[in-house]
This record gives C-alpha cells, sequence and structure tokens, in this order.
C-alpha cells in the first residue's frame, strides 16, 4: 500500500489546484456582498494548507487533513455554493488514500452532509445532487490514481531488484576474477621464493637476486591487479542482500514476497541490519518447512521496522546463539527484537529513525 504520493506526483499538486475555479465562479458572477466574497477567499488558505497536508501525508495521518477540507466546506456553503469544489478535493484524497469499502462509506457521509446542507440552508436540490456525483466521480478518480501508483511501485521494485541481482551477479565474477588472480600470483611467488632459496643455498648470489626480482616484479604487478579489481568491489549495502536473500530462498522452493521501501540507512547499522536479516532467513532455510516467506519494510515517525513472516510449521522458539546475537546488535542500536511463532513464525527489527524524538 502507498504512503505517500510519490515525489514526481507531488510536483503536479499546484496544477491540480485550478479546479478552485469553480470555486471562485459564483463570487465573482453573482451579486453578493463584499464581506461575503472576502470570508469566501480567505477559507482558501487554511484550505490550501490542508491540501498539502494531505499531499503528504499517509494513511494513518490523512483524515486529519481531509476533515479540515469537509470542514471548510461546510463552513463555507452559506455564502459560497462553489464550495462543492472544496468536496471534491476531500473526495479524491479519501479515494487516494483508503480501501474501496471504507471509501464507499465516506462518500455516502459525504453525500449525506450534502443533502441536509441543501435541506437547512434551502438551497436547490440540484446543490446536493450535483455534489454527490461529482464527490463520488472524482473519488473513484482517487481509487483509480492509487491504483495506478501502486502498480508503479510495484514495477519500479520489480527492476530495481532485477537491477541488484545483476549488479550482485557482476560482483560475483569480480570476486572469482580476484581469486583466480591471487592463486595464480601466489602460485608464481611461491615458486619464485623457493627457487631463489634453492640458488643462495648452493652460493649463486647472481641467479638468486634475479629471481628475487622477479619475484618483487610480480608482487607489484599483483598488487596493481588487486587494486583494479576491488576498486569496483564494494560493501553490496541492504538493498542488494534483501535482493540476494530473497534470490536463495526462492532457490530453496519458497515463494517471496518484499513489502514496502527499503530504507537507507548508516553504514554501521546497515551492517548490523544485514547480519541480523541474514541470520533470520538462513535460519528459515535450515529450520523452517514453509512454502512462503514475506519481508516487510514499514516505518514511522520514530522508528524503522522490520518484519520477516513464514507460513511453516509452528514451533517453539528457543533463543540460541543466532537470535541472542541479533537481540545484543540491535541493543546496541537502540532497538530491539520482538517474535511470535503462533499462528506463524514471525520476527520484528525495531531500529529508531535517526534524530526523531
Amino acid at each position: 500500500m502507498i504512503n505517500k504520493i510519490s515525489q514526481q506526483e507531488d510536483k503536479l499538486a499546484w496544477v491540480y489546484l485550478v479546479n478552485l475555479t469553480f470555486y471562485l465562479i459564483p463570487l465573482f458572477f453573482g451579486d453578493k456582498p463584499v464581506w461575503q466574497i472576502t470570508l469566501a477567499l480567505l477559507a482558501l488558505i487554511p484550505f490550501v494548507y490542508a491540501y498539502f497536508w494531505a499531499y503528504r501525508s499517509n494513511k494513518h495521518h490523512a483524515y486529519k487533513p481531509i476533515l479540515v477540507m469537509i470542514a471548510l466546506g461546510i463552513a463555507t456553503t452559506p455564502i459560497n455554493t462553489g464550495s462543492l469544489s472544496l468536496f471534491t478535493f476531500a473526495g479524491f484524497f479519501i479515494g487516494f488514500f483508503y480501501p474501496l469499502n471504507r471509501a464507499l462509506q465516506a462518500f455516502i457521509a459525504l453525500a449525506a452532509s450534502l443533502f441536509a446542507l441543501s435541506y437547512f440552508l434551502e438551497i436547490s436540490h440540484y446543490f446536493a445532487i450535483y455534489g454527490t456525483g461529482l464527490v463520488a466521480g472524482i473519488g473513484l478518480f482517487g481509487v483509480a490514481e492509487r491504483k495506478r501508483i501502486e502498480a508503479k511501485c510495484k514495477q519500479q521494485q520489480s527492476q530495481d531488484e532485477i537491477s541488484q541481482l545483476a549488479t550482485m551477479l557482476e560482483r560475483e565474477r569480480i570476486a572469482r576474477d580476484l581469486h583466480d588472480i591471487m592463486g595464480h600470483s601466489l602460485s608464481s611467488i611461491s615458486l619464485k621464493a623457493e627457487l631463489a632459496e634453492k640458488l643462495l643455498a648452493k652460493g649463486n648470489i647472481a641467479q638468486a637476486q634475479t629471481q628475487l626480482q622477479e619475484l618483487n616484479g610480480i608482487a607489484r604487478e599483483s598488487l596493481s591487479q588487486v587494486r583494479e579489481t576491488v576498486s569496483g568491489y564494494k560493501h553490496q549495502g541492504l538493498q542488494a542482500s534483501v535482493a540476494n536473500l530473497c534470490q536463495t530462498l526462492r532457490d530453496k522452493g519458497l515463494s517471496v514476497s518484499l513489502v514496502g521501501d527499503i530504507p537507507q540507512l548508516e553504514a554501521e547499522v546497515e551492517t548490523q541490519v544485514i547480519l541480523s536479516v541474514t541470520e533470520l532467513c538462513n535460519n528459515i532455510v535450515r529450520h523452517s518447512n514453509a512454502s512462503h516467506c514475506q519481508l516487510q519494510f514499514s516505518q514511522d515517525e520514530s522508528q524503522h521496522c522490520i518484519c520477516i513472516e513464514d507460513d511453516g510449521d509452528s514451533v517453539d522458539i528457543t533463543e540460541g546463539n543466532g537470535i541472542k546475537g541479533i537481540r545484543e546488535r540491535l541493543n546496541k542500536l537502540g532497538g530491539s527484537l520482538q517474535y511470535r511463532s503462533q499462528p506463524h513464525c514471525q520476527f520484528s527489527l525495531y531500529l529508531p529513525i535517526a534524530g526523531a524524538h
């Protein structure tokens, strides 16, 4: 599920505000007193704030700016029937952030509010009918937009995983090349050193010096080759490690789901997380009879959460050296480890977000 509208979509936020034209039209094409026009225009200030607030919210907090938009719509209806425009913005965000069944309930409540306003303010019933149609239509557009962005995110996630796998294969190739270089070079160095030793024992100083010079040349050449190879072989990072673990689990016959965005962590924290997640995935491979495993990454204002769950047989969990090691690593980072075995085995790693209070 999407928590936030993507940064690329966020750039279009100002463009969508053009729909406020329908809010302004009744103000300047009707015979309204100046005070009503002034109040209606002032109401746009908190509305625009709530609009961008909603744009940058997640599904857990989006209800706050949505309620502000609805409240402003209700408050401005007595002085401007163009308030329907404010209700449609609220309808869009309801459809975008919430499942269809909850969104439909919210649309019904909005429709009831419109009919109540129409009745108590003695506005034409077309206000409620037309407004209900607009809210429902724009709200369903919000649902479709959420589906589109979800599909886009999943596609991007798959592409990232494929890219990480390709990078890992290249690094494995470099590692093999490094092994071949070192194996050949060390064999040559050993042979030259042994020959020089024998020549020295026989008193052939000049020939021994020649062998030692060649040995020195081989060592320097090997050092240059190693540096050149290692320059492209750096720490693969959390994303690549997770992709590698997912592939390992799939190679063992498990289906794997990767949910959420993998966070960017400091190098020290990332190393400890990689070791911990690797230990848990290895436990699944060694001890679980699971057919499916899910790795879920999430976060709130104060902490990251990494949840690893499999559908293997429920067993009593005994803390061995592996789990104790994970707990110690997390404790040093200010985090914690939680787990359960019913109905399936689930481990959750919690890490504080740097700078969060």
